[in-house]
């Protein structure tokens, strides 16, 4: 047996691969390491603490955000790595920007970690000397080449010097690793991976042998075609049938016929006796041919099994470096998703004070410097609830607006100065102490694992090596000897293993004992940690700690905030400050007897020597009352800011709203215009035709009238489209022009547009006008008068048209008052100069509209209004003004030819 092809198969090597030769076999697997602590006892309290401040919870939240399976356990199992230095930690922290970047630039998650799988126990087997399956191989080249395109996306993404930087952090991942392209295009030569099959091509041997079988298969089958065809002609069977029985090709025959294969072999009989299943004896030399290859071929293809998983094997080394490597590509991606899932922040690592530096240098600042972070795990409960509002409001149609909700967790600012190293929290129960610590526990190991913080700005705070924490449930009223001893117990090992970068939590420090020895023992716990740990956090309800940060500036107070008004906690903390217990104020405000309360505040003044805790209350609640006092003036300047930045975004929104109201306007009086043009040729073409016809047939008599007649008629066509009455065949001088208070004048600046006057005198060079909301001062050059019924003809043109105008009204005249007196209107005829439309206003926008309309026409003329039917409202509103208006000599309602129109003769 000889596998050419396999043996001799070779891949080249291509460009864009690392060499083989620079791949570094993995030191160790992705496990929860204690730093660089490697002690029991250390080892030990800092699972405790993990379980403690909920870590596990915290790495189910990123596990959503995991692709492959193995990033997926790793995250479930809590397993996911720590920075073993402040290199490290910063090295995933970058990896996690490269990875938010990457996500950012290509709009989605890689799609490659799908078909990444874990074969890690599939290497293992083959290292082991087990015999790979199809499937195992399959899927061991589906990760390589997974993985393969993965790198080459990401080398993609980076082709550009100028985002090469960007994203370094995640190619570093990939930079070494081999991915064994020899062995996928090996396994893909010799295997069909979405038949399941090996390929006659993986072996020379083994294509022989399928086609030496193939061929003896296709004699084998035609022989014994041609018996059962024989058979069923002899009425031995009532369907020619050529089966399979005992690994043996073979015919079938009915028992009552078996004589016409009578030397053949029976090697089945069916279930009722009646068919026989016989081996013809020509057959059996094919048949033993068939068993012969069928063996050799399963041989072989074991054979080539066997060499692949040999490969398989060899590879183990850079196999495990390579999934090491792309599981820590997919926690990344999976650090980045949990980011922008919490709208969270990338976190920097102070540097270490230097103890020689003074307080007032210019390099001091703060330690631990957070503002708003929130607790991951809350803030979890707060999101799904946010999103299940949400898609409930989706479902029934409501704005998705929503605000954080009652159950949002309240922001933590946390500010540490350099050179602290004890912070004491006090304040009263439920006030928030046990969760501000164990969010800064969490703030500490998620930014030394890489991950971003739910808070604002830039958060900055130390690398601690180890973070060890004593924390239990505090709230019961009864505490025995053996709550102390266990939490004592283990006090006693966080001192023992804690470091100059260790970060040292303790809740309720002292308590459960007696509380002088409980003061006394916590003093000096505190005066032992402050010289030998980074930073230790610790709360108590013990007032007099609070005290050593009068002696040493390496301590630092906390209080939580409470409300005396609402007996409310706030969960805010107020730093440098020490808060009391408001046993007291809860007390009274319960409706405690006045006698209790006030015997109770003695004693507490006999226990607090010189009143100390009276003076730090009363400078407390002034601190309070200047806090609560600058918040106001913070809220009335914003809300100042607001009003001002609303009434300037009204403005603006007005200005552009008649910007486009003239553009509108602008556009349909010139298409008005036209339309009037058109009609007038018409009209006068028609006139003109009808004059010709009747010259025809017309003697000398009838010419004249027949003349005087047209010339009426052109007249009035004339008439009704000439804009004799506007204002600018006019002239007026502005020097001498002084507008009186409600005068309407034309904008010259407004192309036109009617204003107001709501101020004006002689001496003055310019008038105050108001244009819808808005008052402007203008110049008197820059408005003109709206011309009246008495003025004059500027032009022999206008006074021409106001003598056919004249001859008109002869024929179309109507009665004026009651004294008798003629007075002539205008020709009936509709233009959009003498029309106003009122469809579509509002009553009080209509009434306006029509007033304006009826002080701009001129004496003896009609007007259109067009007030349509709809309510009825404006229709009233229109009628009403028209019957009682001054300048209204009459009006005449619609008519069948022109509904919702009402025509009015104007004095």
């Amino acid at each position: 047996m000889q596998l050419a092809n396999l043996s001799s198969f070779s891949v080249p090597k291509s460009p864009h691969l690392f060499p083989r030769a620079a791949v570094k076999p993995p030191s160790h697997r992705l496990t929860l390491s204690p730093t660089t602590t490697t002690t029991t006892a250390a080892t030990s309290l800092q699972a405790d603490t993990l379980e403690l401040l909920e870590w596990r919870s915290v790495c189910n939240q990123l596990s959503a955000f995991t692709s492959t399976s193995m990033g997926f356990s790793t995250a479930q199992s809590a397993s996911i790595p720590f920075g073993r230095s402040r290199s490290d930690s910063q090295k995933l922290l970058d990896q996690t920007s490269a990875a938010a970047a990457a996500v950012e630039a290509v709009g989605s998650w890689p799609s490659d970690f799908s078909r990444i799988e874990d074969v890690s126990g599939i290497v293992n087997s083959a290292a082991s000397g087990e015999l790979l399956t199809i499937k195992e191989l399959c899927a061991i080249r589906r990760t390589l080449v997974a993985a393969r395109a993965l790198s080459e996306k990401l080398k993609e993404l980076a082709s550009s010097e100028d985002c090469r930087e960007r994203y370094l952090a995640i190619l570093d991942l990939l930079q070494n690793c081999d991915f064994q392209l020899e062995l996928e295009q090996k396994i893909g030569f010799c295997v069909d991976c979405n038949l399941s099959i090996i390929l006659d091509r993986a072996s020379d041997d083994l294509e022989i042998i399928r086609s030496e079988r193939k061929r003896n298969m296709e004699n084998l089958e035609a022989l014994l075609k041609g018996v059962s065809s024989r058979i069923f002609q002899a009425g031995g069977i009532d369907t020619p049938l050529v089966t399979n029985r005992r690994s043996r090709m073979c015919v079938a025959v009915r028992a009552s016929h078996r004589h016409l294969v009578s030397d053949g072999v029976v090697l089945d009989v069916s279930g009722s006796g009646a068919t026989y299943f016989v081996e013809p004896k020509e057959v059996v030399e094919l048949n033993n041919m068939e068993v012969r290859l069928s063996n050799a071929e399963k041989a072989e293809e074991i054979a080539i099994l066997s060499l692949l998983t040999s490969e398989v094997a060899k590879s183990k080394g850079a196999m495990e470096y390579l999934l090491d490597r792309v599981l820590q590509v997919d926690l990344a991606f999976a650090r980045a998703g949990h980011a922008v899932w919490m709208n969270a922040v990338c976190p920097s690592f102070t540097t270490k004070f230097s103890e020689d530096l003074d307080s007032d240098s210019s390099d001091y600042s703060t330690f631990v410097n957070i503002d708003g972070i929130q607790h991951p795990l809350l803030l979890e409960s707060s999101l799904r609830s946010l999103l299940d509002i949400r898609m409930r409001n989706s479902s029934d149609g409501v704005s998705d607006s929503l605000d954080g909700g009652s159950d949002h967790p309240v922001p933590l600012d946390i500010k540490i100065g350099h050179g602290t190293r004890v912070v004491v929290i006090s304040g009263p129960n439920t006030g928030g102490k046990t969760a501000s610590m164990k969010t800064l526990g969490l703030a500490s190991l998620m930014s030394k694992a890489g991950m971003f913080l739910p808070a604002k700005n830039n958060p900055k705070l130390p690398w601690f090596n180890l973070v060890l924490a004593d924390i239990g449930d505090h709230q019961s009223l009864e505490q025995n000897l053996s709550t102390f001893s266990g939490h004592m117990s283990r006090i006693r090992n966080i001192l023992e293993v804690a470091s100059e970068e260790s970060l040292v939590l303790i809740d309720e420090i002292g308590g459960g004992t007696d509380p002088s020895e409980g003061l006394a023992l916590s003093t000096s716990i505190l005066q032992y940690l402050k010289d030998r740990v980074n930073l230790a956090v610790v709360t108590t309800h013990y007032t007099d700690l609070s005290r050593l940060k009068e002696k040493d500036n390496r301590f630092e107070n906390a209080a939580m905030e409470f409300s005396l008004e609402t007996l409310r906690p706030t969960y805010q903390i107020l730093w440098g400050s020490s808060g009391d217990s408001n046993a007291l104020s809860i007390a009274r405000t319960i409706g405690f007897d006045q006698t209790i309360i006030e015997n109770a505040q003695k004693w507490r003044e006999k226990l607090v020597p010189e009143q100390q805790l009276e003076r730090k209350g009363l400078l407390y609640q002034s601190l309070k009352e200047e806090r609560d006092r600058l918040e106001a003036q913070a809220k009335k300047a914003a809300s100042l800011s607001a009003e001002v930045l609303e009434l300037y975004r009204e403005i603006q929104n007005e200005a552009e709203d008649l910007d486009k109201r003239e553009t509108a306007l602008m556009v349909k009086e010139t298409i008005l215009v036209e339309q009037e043009v058109k009609t007038a040729k018409s009209r006068m073409e028609t006139v003109l035709q009808e004059f010709e016809n009747k010259l025809r047939t017309a003697n000398t008599d009838q010419f004249n009238a027949l003349l005087r007649e047209s010339e009426s008629a052109i007249s009035s066509i004339l008439e009704a489209h000439s804009p004799w009455y506007g204002f600018s065949s006019r002239e007026t001088d502005s020097n001498s022009y002084t507008p009186q208070i409600g005068e309407q004048v034309h904008l010259k600046g407004l192309r036109g547009k009617l204003a107001t006057v709501v101020e004006a005198t002689v001496d003055d060079e310019t008038v105050l006008v108001q244009y819808g909301k808005i008052k402007v001062r203008v110049k008197k050059s820059d408005i003109q008068p709206i011309p009246g019924s008495k003025k004059k003809a500027a032009t022999s043109s206008t006074s021409r048209w106001k003598q056919q105008l004249q001859q008109s009204r002869e024929f179309q005249s109507k009665k004026g008052d009651s004294k008798g007196e003629e007075v002539s209107f205008g020709p009936v005829v509709q233009t959009s100069r003498n029309t106003v439309d009122l469809r579509g206003m509002r009553v009080e926008e209509a009434s306006y509209n029509l007033e304006m309309a009826i002080a701009e026409r001129e004496s003896g003329s009609v007007i259109f209004v067009i007030h349509g039917m709809g309510t009825g409202a404006v229709k009233e509103r229109a009628l009403e003004m028209l019957r009682n208006h001054p300048r209204v000599a009459n009006y005449e309602q619609e008519s069948s030819m022109n509904y919702g129109c009402t025509i009015a003769y104007i004095n």
